[in-house]
């Protein structure tokens, strides 16, 4: 059943890194600026990361397989309206559903994980699944770079991907059957209001601004790499093709699938995980200024598949907010960073798009600007996370 779920967050990777390959595309069919496409692409961020309110009460409320399967439809109608989309208006429109739709696909996979598997191993298996829903990045390397140059351009992909979300809407229909949660549920069922007011109860804890700071940071960042900047990096710059550039999404991508994994593995345990992730968010900041100034296409490329390496620590987050709060609000702790990750995602995209926009007016490489922008977040999140509150929770165990 988890890995059925976890088709849904596939198509959900799939569909939030589009980006990179179809730019060039959507550009020339739609005459986009930076800012515009930054906007394109924040938009499922930004969608996503909002519906994660509500998406994060109905899974409380009525449980994982109604929830996706009443959420996922959506996403099948936003790829099949973008494959036929006429103007720019209509494509937003496209985003939008598509991020809706695709909203509860990871916290799902991530509550099942937290109810039906024993603590102690959250950090591994949703590693594990971090890297099997990974299998989303493959198709938009090289295989949509393909369909985008030699199979009828940018409209094909999107056909290709509404196909193969209801597919697994289909499978998640027949296949997904939730088993009864290790501990009952109590006898009077929560209202939407109460929901939404413990929901908002997170925010009034001290601990839960620096999570919330760094969660809009991390992932934001290396998604604002591989699914909007990666392939105009290396086309603008060094003049690849497209399909090199997909070469390169498909290799950074396979990286990816092992990384969250490997770095559930490593997980030193609540006591000595926060260092850890300050570090590794700081050393992220660092490689971005690096790739802001090299100027050799081989050492780039190197240094964006070591940042694919390093991005697999976005598991430990995950581990890190799970320990942070007690067991009655732990959907509520996850749908409330997994919110925070997609808001940052749209922001950071968004805020790019104006980066490159202001830099190209000044006549300054885009792309430089945009990585240094991006290094500059990432240094101050992780400032944030080291000097702002940590859950008593965690001070208790060390």
């Amino acid at each position: 059943m988890l890995l059925t779920l976890l088709s849904g967050f596939a198509l959900s990777q799939a569909f939030r890194t589009t980006t990179a390959i179809l730019a060039q595309g959507l550009t020339a069919d739609f005459g986009l600026s930076a800012q515009s496409l930054g906007a394109f692409a924040g938009l499922f961020g930004l969608s996503f990361g909002v519906a994660q309110l509500l998406m994060g009460v109905a899974l409380d409320l009525y449980g994982l397989r109604r929830t996706v399967l009443t959420a996922f439809p959506l996403a099948i109608a936003g790829a099949s309206l973008s494959a036929l989309a006429p103007d720019y208006a209509w494509l937003m429109v496209g985003q939008l559903l598509i991020g809706v739709g695709c909203s509860p696909a990871f916290l799902a996979c991530t509550l099942f994980i937290a109810r039906h598997f024993p603590a102690d191993r959250f950090a591994f298996f949703s590693g594990m699944g971090m890297g099997v829903g990974g299998l989303g990045l493959l198709f938009t390397g090289t295989p949509l770079a393909w369909l985008v140059q030699y199979g009828g351009g940018w409209r094909t992909g999107y056909a290709v991907l509404a196909g193969l979300s209801a597919l697994s809407w289909l499978l998640i229909y027949l296949r997904v059957h939730e088993p009864a949660p290790r501990v009952p549920p109590p006898a009077g069922r929560e209202t939407w209001g109460q929901a939404l007011r413990r929901f908002a109860e997170l925010l009034t804890l001290p601990h839960t601004w620096g999570i919330l700071v760094l969660g809009m940071s991390g992932y934001a960042a290396f998604l604002s790499l591989r699914g909007l900047w990666l392939a105009p990096l290396l086309m603008d710059r060094y003049q690849l093709s497209l399909l090199d550039s997909g070469n390169v999404a498909l290799a950074l991508s396979l990286i990816a699938l092992f990384a969250p994994g490997l770095s559930g593995r490593l997980d030193p345990g609540a006591a000595r995980r926060r260092p850890w992730i300050a570090n590794i968010s700081l050393l992220m900041a660092a490689l971005f200024a690096a790739l802001a100034l090299l100027q050799h296409a081989a050492a780039s490329v190197a240094l964006i598949l070591l940042m694919g390496l390093l991005s697999g620590y976005g598991v430990l987050q995950y581990a890190d907010v799970r320990a942070s709060y007690p067991a009655t609000l732990t959907g509520r702790a996850l749908s409330a960073f997994t919110m925070a990750m997609f808001l940052g995602v749209a922001l950071m995209q968004w805020f790019t798009g104006i980066v490159a926009t202001w830099a190209q007016q000044h006549g300054t490489d885009p792309h430089t600007a945009v990585m240094l922008a991006i290094a500059g977040w990432l240094a101050l999140a992780s400032l944030a996370f080291r000097v702002l509150p940590v859950s008593p929770l965690l001070v208790n165990q060390k």
